[in-house]
């Protein structure tokens, strides 16, 4: 940015003599005037500045460099004379700023920013940058940016997968009352912080509603951390509630280990098969449940975790309280919020809808068309008693829908045993076991046979057995073939 000649020192109109102090203030405004010329020619990009009737006051060595032309004779032209397709004029009689704008120059599309300066509410000049060398650096950046955007969101989606849950509300089927109320009740205690004890038999989905309760609540994207108290060794069990620290123990880490109560901060912990703990550990959980601290083993700091505890049984926790097999202080601490879900078989109404939703579940999971259960096959799922509860059922699905031929699943292709009669009482009762298989394999076939219209191939099927494995057993027991 070249300076303008200085014309010749003037006496001050009283014909004073200039004095020190004003030269010293010439020399200091050269010396500032030198670093703004130093920063404009340092500034990276292209830059230059014209007045408001488009002339060129200012042009920086690196836009000379790039456009192959020397600064210093570009003062004084207009715009228009050495820029192609360029608005700096027009800016400076429109006053609007034009950022990030395209333009076409020595080939190439540029981007570039045209910022009127204004005094007074009056434009006197126009600031214009190129910011990227090409605009295909631009689109290089934006991809960049794109596939960081991206990452991220994936980064975040699977640590909220990590930390959350599988199941919501949503994921809980019924029909019946008994289940509506225990979602509305379960759906308050996702609002408060207090310990929820559910109960039910296996396979009821007692974990579904743990679940369904954390994802409900303010503690959703933090983490959800299960513990089966069963199925942990006793001798492990501390070592994996509460962690330890390096040289706890022969073969411990070296660098310790966290426990589930610290992963689980400001999450929730659910205690499966609570009924299960050991006597030995339920103080030291009645402790921490109370204080919401303690110490790794080996270690001498006081963890703090806020948690909520969300435990599960399918014992009798009061009958263990009579046998002294469960301490009364940590079920009165547990059991704040009771939730018991009843087995299938006494809410019958909601083993279609479920089923239902199994199978759409798996035909998701598996590509598959769509699978219906006619009439007779449902009236068999729901007769029956359902041991295994929902569980069974989707294994039962499971194996149905494996074997399955067509697209309707009929009364025939369900697993055997779910038609037999549990309550039938044989005539005459045999003493000896293999007389009892015997009875039991030959009424087996002969329903087989019934059931698909004295159909050899889809009897086998029903029975899980090979056709010529049948044919030997009809011969066995002297059926006509």
């Amino acid at each position: 940015m070249p300076l303008k000649n200085e014309p010749p020192l003037k006496p001050s109109q009283n014909n004073c003599p200039v004095t020190p102090n004003d030269l010293s203030e010439i020399k200091a405004l050269k010396a500032e005037l030198e670093m703004y010329r130093l920063i404009f020619d340092s500034i990276y990009n292209g830059v230059l500045v014209t007045d408001a009737k488009g002339v060129i006051t200012h042009f920086n060595k690196p836009y000379g460099k790039f456009l192959g032309m020397t600064p210093s004779q570009q003062i004084g032209k207009h715009c228009t004379e050495i820029l192609e397709n360029t608005r700096m004029h027009i800016v400076a009689q429109t006053g609007i700023c034009e950022i990030n704008q395209a333009h076409w120059l020595k080939g190439q599309n540029m981007v570039v920013q045209r910022i009127p300066i204004k005094k007074d509410g009056k434009v006197i000049a126009v600031f214009g940058q190129v910011m990227f060398k090409n605009v295909k650096d631009v689109g290089k950046l934006a991809s960049k940016l794109s596939v960081l955007e991206s990452k991220v969101k994936l980064y975040e989606q699977e640590l909220i997968n990590l930390r959350s849950t599988r199941y919501t509300f949503d994921s809980i089927i019924g029909n019946s009352r008994v289940i509506a109320q225990l979602k509305k009740e379960a759906l308050k205690a996702a609002v408060n912080q207090f310990p929820v004890l559910i109960s039910g038999d296996s396979g009821t989905g007692k974990e579904l509603f743990a679940q369904a309760i954390h994802h409900a609540s303010a503690r959703k994207i933090y983490p959800f951390v299960r513990i089966n108290c069963a199925a942990i060794p006793k001798d492990l069990l501390e070592s994996e509630l509460f962690g330890y620290d390096k040289g706890a123990f022969t073969g411990a880490r070296s660098t310790g280990k966290p426990g589930k109560f610290e992963l689980a901060h400001r999450g929730t912990v659910f205690l499966d098969e609570i009924g299960d703990l050991p006597f030995e550990m339920q103080p030291k959980l009645l402790r921490v449940l109370e204080e919401k601290e303690f110490e790794r083993i080996g270690g001498t700091a006081v963890i703090r975790s806020d948690f909520r505890l969300i435990a599960a049984t399918n014992q009798n926790l009061e009958e263990m309280l009579a046998d002294r097999r469960f301490r009364k202080d940590l079920f009165y601490r547990l059991n704040v919020i009771p939730l018991h879900i009843p087995p299938l078989h006494k809410r019958r109404s909601d083993i279609i809808p479920i089923a239902t939703h199994l199978l759409r579940q798996l035909i998701q999971e598996a590509s598959l068309t769509e699978i219906i259960i006619d009439q007779d096959a449902e009236k068999v799922l729901k007769s029956y008693d359902w041991p295994g509860n929902v569980r069974e059922l989707s294994n039962v699905l499971e194996r149905t829908v494996a074997s399955l031929e067509g697209s309707v699943i009929h009364r025939h292709e369900l697993p055997f045993y779910l038609h037999r009669d549990q309550n039938k009482v044989p005539a005459n009762h045999q003493t000896s076991i293999k007389d009892v298989h015997a009875r039991a394999e030959k009424e087996a076939i002969l329903f087989a046979l019934k059931e698909t219209g004295n159909n050899k191939a889809q009897a086998a099927k029903m029975l899980g057995i090979h056709r010529t494995l049948l044919y030997k057993k009809m011969k066995k027991y002297e059926m006509s073939l």
